[in-house]
């Protein structure tokens, strides 16, 4: 019978595993989405990447799954008021549906956190 628990970990660790091989190979494209006020660039880009990756790992290993929940939910509230509601508010609609994704996976990140609270 297929846990369904384990196939949302999994389904739930893709985009993060993704996102974050994405950053290490498009840094310097991605430099341009770090906030000017941010210094450093595209160090951010590469130590986000190598976080998202690191998170994905813990989710799959099963191993510090609380700690990486937490850190993970507030990386995509981070961005969600560093990138998203800024865009909104200077009238970039697309920001919205990287908004709402950010919230989704940070809920996610929590509900998984919780989920794995006295597993670690």
């Amino acid at each position: 019978m297929i846990n369904l628990n384990t196939v949302g970990r999994y389904l739930f660790t893709v985009p993060f595993a993704l996102f974050g091989i994405m950053h290490i190979l498009n840094g310097t494209q991605m430099a341009g989405l770090v906030p000017s006020f941010v210094p450093g660039g595209v160090v951010w880009v590469y130590l986000i990447g190598i976080a998202l990756i690191a998170a994905s790992v813990s989710f799959i290993m099963k191993k510090k799954v609380y700690l990486a929940g937490i850190l993970t939910a507030a990386l995509m509230f981070t961005f969600v008021l560093t990138l998203y509601i800024p865009g909104l508010i200077a009238g970039d609609m697309m920001a919205m549906s990287g908004l709402l994704k950010d919230l989704g996976l940070a809920g996610g990140a929590l509900m998984l956190a919780n989920e794995y609270k006295d597993k670690d």
